[in-house]
């Protein structure tokens, strides 16, 4: 099998003490790319550092750069620009993590907005796909990509409704389902994952956070995608073999990965 983490943020302080040996443990279950967004500029280099180290290895690991909505005090005024910039230098397989989260009632949802639109538009015009993250904000994240027609991409930890989810599926995205699938109590979640088509389906772990059951408590790792596949191949009634070379296929088609 080949597996893609969809997700993950394999840059963060939290591997800086064993991120080999946890590259290494990807290497042996076959997990052979691995997709790192970026949350704000300032780590944008360390990305794409850690990202030309692997090249010729396995796991291959693709940088995406991009601006999360919760990081807003740490965005400035040039980073559109330095995006922009980096895009030619680099070329990312997307622009990500980006997006809405009005979880909190004291987001600043204008100035989200305004920086999701202004995302969306570099990535329509480099024809790059967007890893989105959406959370209590659906509804209006649809509208504004009904409007701006990004090039697809994934809505990462998807977890809205199933008509919210063939919306995003007519806009050209993918959904992500990672370690809360592994849990029994995510019952609503784990329907979600049974109706989906599963060509629209992708695995992520988002590393080092929303960590799967069996490590509860731990810090999440891309070791653990495996745990993820077995869900929802349980939910699905599906061999887990099959669904990670679909959800593998959909990650490499959307990204133009090469076959890891």
């Amino acid at each position: 099998m080949n597996l893609i983490d969809s997700h993950c943020h394999l840059d963060f302080p939290a591997f800086d003490h064993d991120r080999a040996k946890v590259l290494q443990r990807c290497r042996e279950l076959g997990i052979g790319q691995i997709i790192i967004p970026g949350v704000a500029a300032q780590h944008w280099g360390r990305i794409i550092q850690l990202c030309r180290s692997s090249n010729g290895h396995t796991p291959q690991l693709c940088p995406a750069l991009g601006m999360h909505p919760l990081f807003m005090d740490q965005h400035h005024d040039n980073d559109l620009a330095q995006l922009s910039t980096m895009i030619e230098s680099d070329r990312p397989v997307a622009i990500g993590e980006i997006g809405l989260d009005f979880y909190h009632k004291e987001s600043d949802r204008p100035g989200q907005q305004r920086l999701f639109e202004q995302q969306l538009m570099i990535a329509r015009e480099a024809n790059l796909p967007a890893i989105l993250h959406i959370r209590k904000a659906h509804d209006q994240a649809l509208t504004t990509l009904k409007q701006l027609r990004p090039p697809g991409g994934i809505v990462h930890a998807f977890s809205g409704s199933v008509q919210q989810a063939t919306q995003y599926i007519g806009l050209g995205f993918k959904l992500g389902f990672g370690g809360m699938l592994t849990y029994a109590r995510s019952t609503r979640l784990r329907a979600l994952a049974q109706a989906l088509p599963l060509e629209s389906i992708v695995l992520e772990t988002d590393a080092p956070d929303m960590t799967v059951a069996a490590h509860r408590g731990e810090r999440n790792s891309p070791e653990y995608l495996p745990d993820c596949l077995n869900a929802l191949a349980e939910v699905r009634g599906e061999p887990a073999h099959l669904i990670a070379n679909q959800t593998s296929h959909n990650v490499q088609q959307l990204f133009n990965l090469p076959p890891g």
